[in-house]
């Protein structure tokens, strides 16, 4: 299981970048509501800049920043405050520090870190206690879109179609397939507010044609 203890088993920058834009979509479709939303991906935060985030609504997150050729992870587990940030920031590199260590990450805090360096290699800082809840957090980086179902399954309960989630257009999402309304009204009964959707889609920055 992808942990920082196991962080090598996590996929390059450009293929972490995929799955989170992958999962925040589906998000989107089956949870109008952004704020009831677990995943969300942000193409425009900055220049040169793209944001993904997951929300438990229970006090665990975890906040990507995408650079044009790195990345780097700030977890925050309520329950796991073993670690100290200095300590688990030691020798991050500066490019990530105005995220880290400014708003909104330093409002939330951090239990654990990761980031690619300059081969694009996964990288940790000083770890005394491995006990950070990362491997649940990270576990939906697995790149498995069976992983995104069994979650989604349970925790959105009754917002997708009776028949479930169906693997293939997951299976699809997941590999950057041009979203269609079919392949949309195959996960849920119906989308109120088409409009909503595409601007989501777009904030994603994810190809879609409901025509």
């Amino acid at each position: 299981m992808i942990s920082t203890r196991d962080f090598k088993l996590l996929p390059a920058k450009n293929s972490l970048q995929h799955i989170c834009k992958a999962i925040s979509v589906l998000d989107a479709i089956i949870c109008p509501e952004w704020e009831y939303r677990y995943y969300s991906y942000n193409s425009k935060w900055g220049e040169g800049e793209e944001f993904s985030e997951m929300r438990d609504g229970s006090g665990d997150l975890m906040q990507l920043l995408f650079l044009e050729n790195s990345c780097v992870i700030n977890g925050f587990a309520h329950e796991f405050q073993f670690n100290k940030k200095t300590d688990l920031t030691q020798n991050l590199p500066k490019i990530y520090n105005n995220f880290i260590f400014g708003e909104p990450v330093a409002s939330y805090g951090t239990t654990f870190c990761l980031w690619t360096n300059e081969t694009g290699n996964w990288q940790t800082g000083l770890i005394e206690d491995h006990n950070d809840n990362s491997e649940e957090l990270l576990a939906i980086f697995d790149g498995n879109p069976q992983t995104y179902i069994d979650w989604a399954t349970e925790y959105f309960e009754d917002s997708y179609k009776e028949t479930g989630i169906p693997l293939k257009t997951v299976t699809e999402i997941y590999q950057g397939t041009i979203l269609t309304r079919e392949m949309v009204l195959s996960i849920v009964d119906e989308i109120e507010d088409w409009k909503l959707l595409e601007e989501d889609l777009k904030e994603i920055n994810y190809p879609f044609d409901f025509k």
